[in-house]
């Protein structure tokens, strides 16, 4: 899949209008209904942010069906957008993690048996 998950699209299958306060909700990762009334307001108090709404509604893609397998990955790619160091950052302790589970598997499998440290040990 080549359909680029870090950029703005409207969310027309959630969305009451065109979609925009929707994909603003699944871009940034706030409820939907707080977008919505801060647009409201804004149309109120300023005027102008219709004009910005439709303008969004004509010219942002359409979201992709298909963009997320599922809720937890949709979540990874929100705060990717929020902060790409601190995905990264968490990213990397997951797989430090990890690293050290399997090294205390591997020692516990390993102890016990001198066989298995001994070709472990060759193999390396």
């Amino acid at each position: 899949m080549n359909t680029p998950r870090t950029r703005f699209y409207r969310n027309k299958a959630e969305g009451k209008f065109l979609g925009v306060c929707s994909g603003i909700a699944d871009y940034t990762g706030v409820d939907a209904i707080w977008i919505r009334l801060g647009f409201l307001v804004a149309m109120f108090t300023l005027g102008w942010p219709i004009f910005v709404y439709f303008a969004i509604g004509m010219f942002a893609e359409k979201k992709p069906t298909a963009l997320y397998a599922d809720k937890q990955e949709e979540k990874f790619w929100q705060g990717v957008r929020q902060s790409p160091a601190r995905s990264a950052r968490e990213v990397r302790s997951r797989f430090r993690e990890i690293d050290r589970r399997l090294a205390r598997v591997e020692e516990h499998y390993v102890d016990n048996n001198r066989a298995l440290s001994a070709e472990i040990e060759s193999l390396r």
